[in-house]
C-alpha cells in the first residue's frame, strides 16, 4: 500500500506522464509516483512524492543530508553537484540535484535525481512542520529532456485547501 502525505497537496502532471503505483514498482514509503511515458534503454524517468512530519529540529539542509546518506547505500557513487534554498521564511523549501550510478534492473546506470524539500508549518504552532518531498529521477541522457517537465511539475504544486476553483 502506498504511503500517504502528511498534508494534503494537488498538482498536475506534465503531459504524457502517467501515475504508477509505487507498491508495485518497488517504492516502499512513497505517497505518489509518475512515469516518463518513454524508457531510455530500459529505464524510466519517474517523479516521486513522499513526505512525514518532521516535529524536530532538523533543516531542510539536514534532511537533504539523510537522503544523501540513504542514496549512498543502493548507489554505487553519489554526487551532490548543486543544493539551494528556495521559498520564504513562511514556506521554505531546498532544492539539490545528485549524479550517481546504481544497479537498476540488472544494469548499472548513470543518473540524475533531482530533489525538492518543501516545508508546511502549522502558523499555530512551529514545532508541527511537514515536509513534502519531490523527486525526479532520470538517467543522465534523458535529463535534459525531462526536466523541463519536472519544473512545470513543481510550478503546479500546491496546498490542497479542499476549495473548489
Amino acid at each position: 500500500m502506498a504511503a500517504t502525505l502528511p498534508v494534503p497537496i494537488e498538482f498536475s502532471l506534465p503531459e504524457g506522464w502517467r501515475p504508477a503505483p509505487p507498491e508495485e514498482l518497488g517504492a516502499p514509503g512513497v505517497a505518489f509516483m509518475a512515469l516518463h511515458p518513454r524508457p531510455d534503454a530500459g529505464f524510466t524517468a519517474n517523479i516521486t512524492i513522499d513526505g512525514d512530519f518532521r516535529p524536530d529540529e532538523a533543516t531542510l539542509a539536514d534532511m537533504a543530508e539523510e537522503a544523501v546518506r540513504r542514496v549512498r547505500e543502493v548507489a554505487e557513487s553519489v554526487v551532490v553537484t548543486s543544493r539551494r534554498e528556495l521559498g520564504s521564511e513562511d514556506a521554505p523549501g531546498l532544492a539539490q540535484r545528485l549524479t550517481l550510478s546504481a544497479v537498476t534492473g540488472g544494469t548499472r546506470r548513470d543518473l540524475v535525481q533531482s530533489q525538492v524539500y518543501l516545508a508546511f508549518l502549522d502558523p499555530g504552532s512551529p514545532h508541527k512542520r511537514a515536509v513534502i518531498r519531490l523527486i525526479l529521477t532520470c538517467t543522465a541522457a534523458q535529463e535534459e529532456g525531462v526536466v523541463g517537465d519536472f519544473q512545470d511539475f513543481l510550478r503546479s504544486v500546491a496546498p490542497d485547501t479542499g476549495a473548489e476553483a
